[in-house]
């Protein structure tokens, strides 16, 4: 069966994507991504040196 239901909604706000948008776009979630990575890298630091009882990192 080939046949869809899907409809396809026009944007509410009258944007279509340009290649300066696309490019911004890729450029803020490299960014977000570098943040995350930072943030793991603080968290896991904080916590390195913790220790189970017999010694082990946690």
């Amino acid at each position: 069966m080939s046949k869809t239901t899907i409809t396809q909604l026009p944007d509410p706000s009258g944007f279509t994507s340009d290649p300066f948008t696309d490019i911004l776009r890729d450029g803020a979630r490299k960014l977000i991504e570098q943040a995350i990575h930072a943030e793991l890298a603080a968290l896991l630091n904080s916590f390195s040196g913790e220790r189970l009882e017999d010694g082990r990192a946690r």
